[in-house]
């Protein structure tokens, strides 16, 4: 993210959480509202080239199994509006990739500064409430 695409702090009301923009992921054309930690403003304008710029940004080269794993996210995400924790993603991943790749030490080798970080970025969540998630 650049300073050329800070722009004045807005608010948007999530729940009890009162959302700040910061900035904006210029995508397609089309300008992303991101709070200052770089997460989606609204978990709506999510789209996989969306995922593309925000993984570009972290520096993390998307693979299938980082599909995997942020579209687990994602999905869980958009029918409960919650992140999933990690344990349920693991369990998700020993079904997908077996048991030897569904580790934490795996998962931290495809997102190095953790799951609640740089995955649920990727995946479009808000800031996950929890930091927890990684641990």
């Amino acid at each position: 993210m650049t300073s050329d695409n800070l722009k004045h702090n807005k608010s948007r009301s999530a729940g009890n959480t009162r959302l700040e923009i910061s900035e904006y992921l210029e995508v397609e054309g089309k300008k992303i509202a991101v709070d200052m930690h770089g997460f989606l403003v609204d978990p709506e304008d999510w789209n996989q080239q969306v995922a593309l710029k925000q993984a570009e940004l972290a520096d993390v080269e998307m693979t299938d199994d980082h599909w995997l794993v942020v579209n687990y996210i994602r999905d869980q995400y958009e029918y409960s509006s919650c992140v999933p924790e990690a344990r349920h993603l693991l369990k998700h991943m020993k079904e997908e990739l077996g048991k030897d790749r569904a580790t934490r030490k795996y998962l931290y080798t495809l997102f190095p500064y953790g799951y609640a970080i740089q995955a649920c970025r990727i995946a479009g969540t808000r800031v996950p409430l929890k930091t927890m998630l990684d641990l």
